[in-house]
């Protein structure tokens, strides 16, 4: 990566996350997870981070957005990040589960078989085999990587600069008896602590749109791939038919970047550019959302319970439709007006549900792509 662009980082300060961690999340990290870890935050902490990350999207609509607004998000991106997680981490493991992404699905698949087989088919593109060291960059709770490490029997390492979700990950691998196969390491993508030529293969599975540019990060990754080795990503983009001067498209785009903490979503021809840019030789690309499935990759969003493949699966969207978003919500509203959850609780859980709104009118109306698949090959 050029030194300009490293210059124009946000600094690491690992002792000051650990300290807010501590302050605003204390022991939630070995609750079982969701509603049980929500309501057991440090107040002054949690409000805090409610207004560390909102002071980039309040008052700041689609109509007044300027290149400056942007490029502000942009500059604090790994800030931004890590309080939109410190806030919606327990949401997200209540309403999805633990593995943070979309998937594609087929007939009589349910939920989370589809949500794995996700996650496999990415594994198999790469082509990670047993015994490989491989890295998962952002990855969350931990997810994807412990279904890829029982499914491969490769070594994963995870990237992330959360250290709550680090503790949750770190959490769920020892209770499944993987802390052999993974380990998660504290740190910005953009700025990786991994010496050259480390890892067999790396992959990300929607966090990569979480970087201010993707050249900036899809570089930083190169540099740690040993050559011959393979990155596949699942990304976020804007398609072709996404037009910035169309205002209505612009709060579709901004909808699901205040709800889902991003800086600076792009275009599918950038993704592209930034790939080559990087130096990868770009071995498949292909927006996996618009193949010719049965159901839609947002159907759960979306309260279509027509959708539905198993019994167990109403338990799992219910919590997603806008009636189950409804009921979430009006009781997040009590619990902060009885005192039982800090503030902000709720304001959380409304940007969420703009977001999904958002993002199903993206899919909908084929602006948006949540698994835009890129696989690309360092040279030897």
């Amino acid at each position: 990566m050029a030194s300009s662009t490293m210059s124009n980082l946000e600094k690491e300060n690992h002792q000051r996350d650990a300290d807010f961690n501590k302050a605003l999340h204390g022991k939630s990290a070995q609750a079982r997870g969701g509603i049980a870890a929500m309501f057991s935050k440090g107040a002054s902490a949690k409000g805090a981070a409610v207004d560390e990350y909102f002071k980039h999207w309040d008052n700041k609509g689609a109509a007044d957005e300027t290149a400056e607004t942007r490029a502000e998000r942009q500059a604090q991106y790994a800030t931004l990040t890590r309080q939109y997680y410190n806030l919606a981490t327990d949401l997200y493991e209540y309403g999805w589960g633990q593995s943070f992404h979309f998937c594609r699905f087929a007939y009589g698949e349910p939920f989370h078989q589809a949500i794995a087989r996700h996650e496999h088919y990415l594994a198999h593109a790469i082509g990670i085999q047993e015994g490989m060291r491989v890295l998962d960059v952002g990855c969350g709770v931990g997810g994807p990587a412990r279904e890829i490490a029982k499914f491969s029997g490769a070594h994963i390492t995870g990237l992330n600069n959360n250290d709550y979700q680090i503790e949750r990950a770190t959490h769920y691998a020892h209770k499944e008896g993987l802390s052999n196969q993974l380990k998660y390491v504290k740190g910005d993508f953009m700025q990786m602590s991994f010496p050259d030529n480390s890892f067999d293969a790396v992959y990300a599975i929607e966090a990569t749109v979480h970087a201010p540019t993707l050249e900036g990060i899809y570089s930083e990754i190169y540099r740690v791939l040993k050559p011959g080795g393979t990155f596949g990503v699942y990304e976020w983009l804007m398609t072709d038919q996404y037009d910035n001067d169309n205002l209505h498209h612009r709060e579709i785009r901004l909808g699901i970047e205040q709800g889902d903490g991003i800086s600076n979503m792009c275009k599918i021809e950038e993704a592209l550019d930034a790939m080559k840019a990087a130096g990868f030789e770009l071995l498949r690309n292909e927006d996996m959302a618009i193949r010719d499935d049965p159901f839609p990759w947002y159907w759960p969003l979306s309260g279509e319970m027509k959708y539905i493949q198993s019994v167990f699966d109403v338990f799992t969207i219910f919590r997603m439709t806008h009636v189950g978003r409804a009921v979430a919500h009006s009781f997040a509203g009590l619990m902060e007006t009885l005192r039982l959850a800090p503030a902000g609780t709720k304001k959380t859980a409304d940007s969420l549900a703009w977001a999904a709104d958002c993002l199903v009118a993206g899919g909908k109306e084929n602006l948006f792509t949540p698994m835009y698949l890129m696989v690309g090959r360092k040279p030897e």
